[in-house]
């Protein structure tokens, strides 16, 4: 009876789930002991990869290729800046969830009423749901610009994704890291190729580096866009949300003895090292994307910023800037080229974001479905504001179909700013504990400086660029009426994400009181 009943329960579309982090996949890949620093760096080597996808998706493509294009090498610092705070968050997230043995969302959970748990659970299905909007809208131009499959179709064959997940649950945690590894070299060989035939001045791409007071100023105005905007679009690209919970779940996936702390700090250091080496890789490929901005096309040239119009640039001899790059244009490789890149990076963002949202759902409500229908589910939600951003524009001119879509994609980003406070401050108390994390995995004294430091910044930054990015649902031709109706609600959800935020701290602060307590009553029993 028993096992009939285990049975049917199998087959529920949505169960009940209490259990370690991403069951399935949690501690079933082998590390050596003992074995040299190569050898250990190969099998710790992985998670870092599917994190990093949320670094170069569809979304950073828009915002880093249009910086380059509009303020030349002035946001580069910003790529950079950005990358190194990302290194610090997703070292804190994969030391969580390796000495904690609990991923991000268990263990805010953990410390949290139910009530908050559900409202942080909706708002991180959100920003996952933007993220998959400019997913869709990626692969479905790539489909269109290899294959020239109308855009609509091409938007419904994007929900056919959820086959490869399928068919990437059957062939082991290990191969779908290979895989990913794979795409991400494909893109970075991608524009590696194109940057080098296009022969940037390095020596401005280096300067490029060193921030000044211009990098965040909102003069001048290049496209509709200053530079400060342009920062907050590649910060906002940049640091996700979903991935500071997918790290904190998938650096479970090692074989640890937890009893034995030596064993724990060799994950930690072999984590980072992954993660850091990673990260790295999509600031090149970020970077990249800018200086393919700069040094590709002639400042001004391509009048459709869209990923359409860079693909036609890529092929249009006149748009280019370097000889080199205009007699291989004429082959047509170099928009090719690009449209695998872009459909490679969609196609890596759906493994990682279907994982994510398994981790929050059995984190936050305690609910666990099918990875193949967790995508469905999704996918087919997010087509829809893609479908009917077709549908509108259709009879509009190409560009501005195109432009319309590069807007949705640009928007559906607005729902990150929302989400990214709820991950990082939650992720910092944490990782600061001394009682979550023990005395020698606790985030050490400049850990903790350089922690607030980024939080507190991308938090104001985030919440700064907020009316612009409502202000932008009106379009280019808002009246003033609109603008300040999209301002009034912009300072409207910034008070509602202060009060949430201050409700999250205070929820934590109770809950890390009462674990301080356990720990002491275990202690005296002892």
């Amino acid at each position: 009876m028993s096992k009939e009943k285990n049975t049917h329960q199998r087959h529920k579309l949505i169960e009940y789930a209490n259990g370690p982090s991403l069951e399935e996949i949690n501690g079933t890949v082998d590390v050596p002991h003992g074995k040299g620093f190569w050898r250990t760096l190969f099998a710790y080597s992985g998670p870092g990869a599917l994190v990093a996808v949320g670094y170069m998706d569809p979304g950073n493509w828009s915002t880093s290729i249009t910086g380059g294009q509009y303020f030349e090498y002035l946001l580069m610092s910003v790529i950079l800046m950005s990358s190194l705070i990302a290194m610090l968050l997703q070292y804190m997230a994969a030391k969580l969830g390796i000495v904690s043995q609990m991923d991000l969302a268990q263990a805010i959970r953990a410390r949290t009423g139910k009530a908050l748990g559900v409202v942080l659970w909706i708002l991180t299905e959100l920003a996952i749901m933007a993220t998959d909007i400019a997913e869709v809208i990626g692969a479905a131009i790539a489909l269109y610009l290899l294959f020239h499959i109308p855009l609509v179709i091409a938007v419904f064959i994007t929900v056919f994704d959820v086959l490869l997940l399928l068919l990437l649950t059957k062939v082991g945690f290990r191969k779908i890291e290979a895989i990913v590894v794979c795409l991400i070299c494909v893109i970075l060989f991608v524009f590696a190729y194109e940057v080098a035939l296009s022969a940037p001045v390095w020596g401005d791409v280096i300067k490029g580096l060193i921030p000044t007071a211009k990098t965040f100023s909102s003069s001048p105005e290049v496209g509709g866009e200053n530079p400060l905007q342009g920062a907050l679009g590649i910060i906002g690209a940049t640091v996700m949300p979903h991935n500071l919970y997918l790290h904190s779940a998938i650096s479970q996936t090692r074989k640890i003895d937890h009893s034995d702390e030596e064993d724990v700090a060799q994950a930690v250091r072999f984590s980072a090292w992954d993660s850091n080496i990673q990260l790295t890789c999509a600031f090149f490929v970020n970077s990249l994307l800018l200086i393919m901005g700069v040094a590709v096309f002639k400042t001004g040239a391509v009048k459709d910023p869209s990923f359409f119009g860079l693909f036609q640039a890529l092929s249009d001899t006149s748009t280019l800037s370097n000889g080199v790059l205009i007699a291989v244009a004429k082959s047509g490789i170099l928009s090719v080229l690009f449209a695998v890149a872009l459909l490679a990076s969609g196609q890596n963002s759906t493994i990682t974001g279907t994982l994510t949202g398994q981790v929050i759902m059995e984190g936050f409500v305690h609910m666990k479905m099918p990875l193949w229908a967790r995508r469905l589910v999704t996918r087919l939600i997010s087509v829809i504001p893609v479908l009917i951003c077709v549908s509108m524009t259709t009879k509009d001119t190409p560009i501005q179909q195109h432009e319309a879509l590069n807007t949705l994609m640009n928007n559906s980003q607005v729902f990150l700013a929302f989400a990214l406070p709820f991950s990082m401050v939650p992720l910092l108390m944490m990782t600061n504990s001394k009682s979550e994390m023990g005395n020698r995995f606790k985030n050490s004294t400049w850990v903790k400086i350089l922690g607030w430091i980024s939080v507190i910044g991308l938090t104001f930054l985030n919440m700064k660029g907020l009316p612009d990015q409502i202000e932008a649902f009106f379009g280019a031709n808002a009246t003033k009426s609109e603008l300040a109706i999209a301002d009034g609600i912009a300072y409207v959800l910034i008070v509602a994400v202060i009060a949430l935020l201050i409700w999250t701290i205070y929820e934590l602060h109770k809950g890390n009181k009462r674990y301080e307590a356990s720990q002491a009553e275990k202690v005296t029993a002892e």
